[in-house]
């Protein structure tokens, strides 16, 4: 699933045994590791397979580089007569930035490819295999679906609904605050899980917080502590001109209508950092499809710290909003719960 920010390794089963698998596996490694940087194109891997059994790999670049079947052919300099190829993500079949991979797979005289899943945008949906197969070349599609929709959620929900996949992340106390009545917060979470937010924020490919926090904070909201690409900065509200979060993107109006904007400027994969105000008004209009909560084994013993939330919550126990919990994972000495909406 999308919501799942686990790093475990994958389980080896009998499945993983079985060669188209293995390479498929592979090909999401390497899809993995230019996660952030393609948006707005999806983060695809691939893998050719020679009849030696040679391997070369490919990932799509950022924008207008190529896509992963591209760069893998041309890794393979004319090896790929007679190969199989894995991707991760239907082949395109239209001319955009670049021209079409699946022209490009048959012009490189690939004999099989086995794909994860379909591409869901319109322009492709179907058109990339059906144009593989009219050119004499198997095709099979469905190995690893599993593992490839997990990791290409955002995208498949950017296709589908025009908006960016909106992750909340919140850092809070075990008893629910989020920083002292002085406003004072730095460090609820110890520096294992600060990287963990870093790392988060190096996979998106879009962080916000409202214009409150940058008054009250001055984040640079950029990615430190790992390796990555810092995300667009978008700001709800109006920064102050001499605000570390410059250059950003600043925006306003009803939040449908705000990700409607994000969206059709090519925000894919959305971090949402709060504060309070913010977080509660993405919750309430049911808009956040992951919640990524770090809580510190800390108390600040009172009713006067700052909540994860502004304003008034559930009036009863009937209306309280019950999510599904994901993954936990243990982050130095603090917890990392992820959770999703049923």
């Amino acid at each position: 699933m999308p919501c799942d920010y686990s790093t475990a390794i994958r389980p080896i089963t009998d499945m993983n045994r079985d060669s188209d698998l293995r390479y498929m596996l592979q090909a999401v490694d390497a899809a993995d590791a230019v996660r952030g940087s393609t948006a707005p194109n999806p983060w695809v891997g691939c893998v050719i397979v020679t009849d030696d059994g040679t391997t070369f790999e490919g990932a799509t670049e950022p924008p207008p580089g190529p896509h992963a079947e591209v760069i893998a052919l041309r890794a393979a300099a004319g090896s790929a007569i007679g190969a199989t190829l894995y991707t991760t993500l239907e082949p395109c079949s239209h001319h955009g930035r670049t021209g079409p991979c699946a022209q490009a797979v048959i012009d490189a005289g690939v004999a099989r490819v086995v794909v994860a899943v379909g591409d869901p945008d319109p322009k492709v949906s179907g058109g990339g295999v059906a144009a593989l197969r009219s050119a004499g070349i198997e095709v099979e599609v469905g190995v690893g679906a599993d593992v490839v929709a997990d990791q290409l959620g955002p995208y498949i929900h950017h296709r589908r609904t025009g908006r960016p996949f909106v992750t909340l992340k919140m850092a809070t106390s075990l008893d629910g605050r989020t920083a002292a009545p002085d406003k004072s917060s730095q460090w609820i979470t110890g520096p294992e899980a600060r990287t963990d937010v870093h790392r988060l924020r190096a996979r998106c490919d879009g962080v916000l917080v409202g214009a409150g926090t940058i008054r009250d904070d001055d984040p640079s909201l950029d990615v430190r502590h790992v390796a990555g690409v810092d995300p667009r900065r978008i700001v709800l509200g109006t920064a102050p001109i001499s605000a570390k979060v410059h250059p950003c993107i600043e925006v306003g109006g009803p939040l449908g209508d705000v990700l409607d904007e994000l969206g059709d400027a090519g925000i894919v994969d959305l971090l949402v950092e709060g504060g309070a105000s913010v977080a509660r008004s993405f919750h309430e209009a049911g808009l956040v499809d992951c919640y990524v909560v770090y809580m510190a084994p800390v108390l600040f013993g009172g009713d006067d710290g700052r909540p994860l939330f502004a304003g008034p919550g559930a009036a009863t126990i009937d209306d309280v909003w019950r999510g599904r919990l994901v993954d936990v994972a243990r982050l130095g000495g603090d917890v990392r719960l992820t959770v999703e909406p049923r």
